[in-house]
């Protein structure tokens, strides 16, 4: 069986993330950039994941999709990188992990959306209001280095990627205590080549004809 390691995004998405954790892991790996008008609906694409999302990866035969579980994923098949804690110290790691892909991407979503769930519904919606989502992601970063303990994890390249676009494009208001975590995850040498990589494949933008 092909060990294959494939990566499918477009470097205008929450692939992103994944890329970060692939520079993180630093095995070789294959990118399949797709658009989003054609290559993410494609009959091959959709085989992978019929959602029409990216980002995915296929790893010989296994297709992973859903940023925080490709994260996961490749933290596990990959343990000689060091990305996950001990089995036995996982309850921070997968709690904050998981709190980032759910309560936190759920809030900013509705925030970006426009959408106000009025006091009286927030019982029915998982993450309540993004005032008490972002007074927790506050209180888990405040004071501390990386998310999940002493060592940075697979944890920190998905919660730093929510704290870093949130307050980048302003569904996270910049407080202290995210600026300070930020600081430290963000300049991770494989989170600026990321970055890099990442930015030199986004098209360039037509310039004005002078008139």
């Amino acid at each position: 069986m092909s060990n294959e390691l494939v990566f499918y995004t477009n470097p205008m998405s929450r692939g992103r993330i994944v890329r970060w954790m692939l520079e993180e892991v630093g095995q070789p790996y294959r990118t399949e950039i797709l658009d989003y008008a054609t290559g993410m609906k494609g009959a091959d694409y959709l085989a992978i994941n019929p959602m029409g999302k990216v980002p995915a990866i296929r790893h010989g035969d296994t297709a992973v999709t859903e940023g925080a579980a490709i994260c996961a994923y490749l933290a596990d098949a990959f343990p000689q990188a060091g990305l996950a804690p001990p089995l036995g110290d996982r309850g921070a790691y997968y709690r904050w992990l998981f709190f980032a892909a759910g309560p936190v991407e759920a809030a900013v979503t509705t925030k970006s959306l426009g959408v106000d769930v009025p006091p009286d519904r927030r019982m029915m919606v998982g993450f309540g209001c993004l005032e008490d989502v972002v007074n927790t992601l506050e209180g888990a970063v405040k004071g501390r280095d990386y998310i999940a303990g002493d060592r940075f994890s697979a944890a920190d390249v998905y919660v730093g990627s929510q704290i870093g676009w949130g307050m980048q494009f302003g569904s996270i208001e910049k407080r202290p205590a995210f600026e300070a975590y930020w600081e430290k995850v963000g300049n991770r040498p494989a989170a600026i080549r990321a970055r890099e990589i990442d930015d030199a494949l986004i098209p360039a933008q037509p310039q004005p004809v002078p008139a």
